[in-house]
């Protein structure tokens, strides 16, 4: 990283799977300035890709000028648009003897030994992914159901496909998936499965991945609360101990509504931020409960503000307006004479002004995520645990991001304090108070 700041970086490469402080930054971007990047899908291509030492392919880390440690950057997300025609998902099976302790990172050729092997497809189908040593079936991972999707021109829905079309999808893989021009990653389309046909859906997508660098080096896929308990006493070389885990940024949120409109919050542990983002996905339930969606190719462009002093544990989320709970979006006039008429009548002198606040929590299980979550509100608003308990029972909820430990947290928060920190004036953009 060297030289001028920029009004707009453009970003298409990617780390091989993984984030930190190993990876060169690019950049920087000026503060207030664009990031627009092409982005990787995700998952399941980088699963079969058994170079990889992650379960992703992220962007290339872009430094953020002004942002140094303690510090936060706001990314507000202004469009993700899917270029892909055609991806593949499904549950997954990982392949006992392809990998030591994790088949997301550390693979290795069942027939010649080669860790990490370089791969070619040969074929289409299950058994498509070839060692380039020596040339066995070296997939760590096979589908256990599995689906092929075809998006529609419009972006609005998806359809999945029947075997005869899946196979001949598949024969224009990485085309039909625009996989980016420096992408390495096998694409899984080639893979053709189709155990599922006819299935209507809508099209909403999202980033599954995205935010700062964390301060030690780490699977891409890894960074989160729930998945970097994989790397704790880890027999590679990516294994940690289960303090080191808090250097992580949760990067990898898959929460549907980090979308175009919402406004993410993030941790800088390194000097320069370095932002990355990848695995966009077409669309996804709450809870991606099958471990894994519509990954896809996506253009992406967000803008980046430095918040000065604002140390944060983990991702603060400002999800567009529709997508908050019920309880956490802000009041309307009615509803304000209405509690202004009730306080008067049993003389309560004065309401308290409050605005939308969603925090991130991850932990080893939704239990520890949600725990996780409110000790960080806690932390950033000065309150004590019991009372943000309280507080999110009363003016919001709890919400599964991804089992099994990534949640948000989300209450309405006093305006006084969100003023002391720095953060009304955001909160008060997004949701137009």
């Amino acid at each position: 990283m060297a030289g001028k700041a920029r009004k707009t970086v453009r970003v298409g490469t990617f780390t091989g799977g993984i984030v930190g402080p190993s990876i060169p930054m690019i950049g920087p971007v000026a503060d207030g300035g664009r990031i627009l990047a092409d982005t990787a899908p995700g998952c399941w291509g980088p699963m079969i890709t058994p170079s990889f030492h992650g379960g992703h392919e992220v962007t290339t880390p872009v430094a953020v000028e002004g942002a140094r440690v303690g510090d936060a950057i706001a990314i507000h997300i202004r469009r993700v648009r899917v270029t892909s025609l055609v991806t593949s998902s499904g549950t997954m099976i990982a392949v006992e003897g392809r990998y030591v302790g994790d088949p997301f990172v550390a693979r290795v050729c069942p027939v010649c030994g080669t860790e990490s092997p370089p791969t070619k497809v040969v074929g289409v189908g299950a058994e498509a992914i070839h060692c380039a040593v020596c040339g066995a079936e070296v997939s760590p991972f096979h589908f256990a159901n599995g689906y092929t999707i075809v998006l529609d021109g419009a972006k609005k829905v998806g359809v999945t496909v029947a075997p005869e079309v899946a196979k001949r999808l598949a024969e224009e893989a990485a085309k039909l998936m625009a996989l980016p021009k420096k992408s390495e990653q096998n694409p899984v389309v080639a893979l053709c499965p189709a155990d599922i046909a006819g299935v209507v859906t809508r099209m909403r997508p999202f980033l599954g991945n995205i935010g700062t660098t964390p301060s030690i080096d780490m699977p891409d896929s890894h960074n989160a609360g729930d998945f970097g308990q994989f790397l704790v006493g880890a027999p590679h070389k990516y294994g940690i101990s289960k303090e080191q885990l808090e250097h992580r940024t949760d990067g990898h949120l898959d929460i549907d509504s980090v979308r175009a409109g919402a406004v993410l919050i993030c941790p800088v542990k390194v000097d320069g931020g370095g932002v990355y983002m990848g695995d966009a996905h077409a669309m996804q339930g709450d809870g991606e409960i099958a471990g894994h969606t519509t990954d896809v190719s996506a253009r992406v462009s967000v803008e980046v503000h430095v918040l000065k002093g604002l140390k944060i544990g983990g991702p603060i989320l400002l999800p567009p307006a529709e997508d908050l709970p019920y309880l956490a979006r802000p009041h309307k006039a009615g509803e304000k004479a209405a509690a202004k008429a009730l306080a008067a009548r049993f003389g309560q002198k004065t309401l308290e002004e409050a605005a939308p606040i969603q925090m991130v929590g991850s932990g080893a299980n939704l239990n520890e995520a949600a725990d996780n979550g409110v000790a960080r509100l806690a932390d950033l608003l000065g309150m004590s645990k019991d009372e943000v308990l309280n507080r999110v029972t009363l003016t919001g909820a709890v919400e599964i991001g991804r089992l099994p430990g990534v949640v948000t947290v989300t209450m309405l928060a006093p305006m006084k304090t969100l003023e002391k920190l720095g953060l009304a004036p955001l909160v008060k953009a997004q949701y137009g108070l």
